[in-house]
């Protein structure tokens, strides 16, 4: 997990407030947290949880894992899961039975590239292994013929 980045977390939000052209005090409100807090937060001041950044995207009409990324909650990586997850629970065209078997397709081709990038991930440490090998042996191979012309011939 991330550290959190508040300054960066507060500018987002003061952005995407005055994108939604509402006040401190609106989307304070709209959230049900404080005023001043809210500020706190926004001035990078205040760490806030993730159930109240969760209030304040719902605010806001965003992403509460867009928020959790720029907390540094949540790595970009299960953001980007997550969603994809949430496109396909909302979708309101298929039926509760084929969101299951769509979510579990996409976690099989989740688990098969996973597996993919392990193995080709130990080819190249292996590969770069062998190479480091063959380099110590060139140059253990190298060090007793330059040590016997260095020597002096009797």
């Amino acid at each position: 997990m991330a550290s959190l980045n508040v300054g960066n977390l507060g500018e987002y939000l003061r952005e995407q407030r005055r994108t939604a052209q509402l006040s401190l005090r609106q989307l304070a409100d709209a959230a049900g947290v404080s005023n001043p807090y809210l500020s706190q937060i926004e001035r990078g001041l205040r760490k806030p949880s993730a159930e109240v950044l969760q209030q304040v995207a719902k605010a806001l009409r965003i992403s509460a894992e867009t928020l959790y990324v720029r907390a540094g909650i949540l790595d970009e990586k299960e953001r980007e899961e997550l969603e994809t997850r949430a496109v396909v629970l909302a979708d309101p065209s298929i039926n509760e039975r084929q969101k299951q078997v769509l979510l579990q397709i996409y976690d099989s081709f989740r688990k098969e590239n996973a597996a993919e990038n392990a193995a080709k991930a130990a080819a190249e440490a292996a590969e770069a292994a062998e190479a480091a090998d063959e380099a110590a042996a060139a140059t253990e191979a190298a060090a007793p013929a330059a040590s016997d012309a260095e020597s002096p011939s009797s």
